[in-house]
């Protein structure tokens, strides 16, 4: 089973990977009161990328403080510390021989709340400078523009909370505007290849069911394809993930976006496991993107290789604020990474 496509090289944008696991952005709330990484991080990142050739995933990280919300721990990457900070992240990932990306987020708003172009524009020159910070700053192999989890983006995206009547909503080609624009901004401060999009098209919330992610998606992706013949790639969410709940829904599938995106590169995440990771890697040659299981096996690409038994993840240290605990108390299994750690 090693020789499977899930554990074999790819090309992702400007690096070449030696195998398709990929850690997935994971909020853990171990940065400090002025939202800059610690050492703490340094240290978590640079063991996720004890397997050479890697791509890790940052975790969400704000674009500017009035971003940020609540998340008073959440990284951000507007100033010079933070910049520095993240350097010392992506210098010790890169010594281990992987890479990362970082992933930029607006933070929760109301897209009714963007009524003038004036804050759009605000908003895409703020994300640009955050996205330069990232690549020519701090050392990032490229940046993922989060259009998912409810985030700004996706409000954008989703017919449940886009209740907009102007050029920016009521129809497909309305609501994937903003986005198409956000994309066009980053890909040209940073170019094309070096930048991802991430999206959870059957998410809803508890409180606007019934979305039909199919018309708006579908004319995004086409359209992400036709303007961006080099974009990095595309990390979409299987349907059966909601948050922190797995299950299955009959009749949602993401299939119908791998059919528009067919032939370029996709990272799919949410809920697979070794042998599902195996059979989407080899039947269609996707990446996979694990989250809670690289929280607790910091060597997971050689653990499933190898088919060695996994550490079980705690949810009850997933957010535990500036503290080791459940963040760099996990050990590989592989001794011989251990030996080089």
């Amino acid at each position: 089973m090693a020789t499977s496509k899930l554990f074999q090289p790819i090309q992702v944008g400007t690096v070449t990977l030696q195998h398709r696991v990929v850690m997935a952005p994971l909020t853990r709330y171990r940065g400090d009161s002025k939202h800059t990484p610690t050492d703490l991080a340094v240290e978590h990142y640079c063991a996720r990328g004890s397997v050479p050739g890697t791509l890790l995933i940052s975790e969400a990280t704000f674009i500017a403080h009035k971003a940020s919300g609540e998340g008073f721990h959440t990284p951000g990457i507007w100033s010079d510390e933070q910049v520095a900070a993240w350097k010392k992240v992506t210098d010790a990932v890169h010594a281990r021989g992987s890479f990362t990306v970082c992933i930029r987020s607006f933070g929760h708003s109301d897209v009714l709340h963007l009524s003038n172009n004036s804050r759009k524009r605000t908003l895409r020159s703020t994300l640009c400078a955050a996205a330069r910070n990232a690549v020519e700053r701090a050392g990032f192999d490229g940046v993922e523009i989060y259009g998912a989890n409810g985030y700004l983006l996706d409000q954008f995206l989703k017919e449940t909370s886009n209740n907009r009547m102007d050029e920016y909503g009521g129809s497909p080609e309305n609501n994937a505007r903003f986005v198409l624009d956000v994309v066009a901004a980053v890909s040209a401060a940073v170019g094309e290849e070096r930048v991802g999009l991430r999206l959870t098209p059957w998410l809803t919330s508890l409180d606007n069911p019934g979305n039909n992610p199919i018309p708006v998606f579908s004319y995004l992706v086409a359209e992400l394809r036709r303007r961006h013949p080099n974009f990095g790639y595309l990390h979409v969410v299987e349907p059966r993930v909601r948050g922190s709940i797995d299950r299955a829904v009959a009749g949602e599938s993401n299939d119908f976006l791998r059919t528009i995106w067919a032939g370029k590169l996709w990272i799919s995440a949410g809920g697979f496991s070794r042998d599902d990771a195996i059979k989407k890697a080899d039947e269609q040659g996707e990446l996979i993107a694990f989250g809670r299981y690289f929280t607790s096996n910091p060597d997971l690409p050689i653990r499933l290789q190898k088919n060695i038994p996994l550490t079980p993840y705690d949810r009850e240290v997933f957010y535990v604020e500036e503290s080791p605990v459940g963040y760099n108390d996990y050990l590989p299994a592989d001794t011989s990474l251990s030996a080089a750690a």
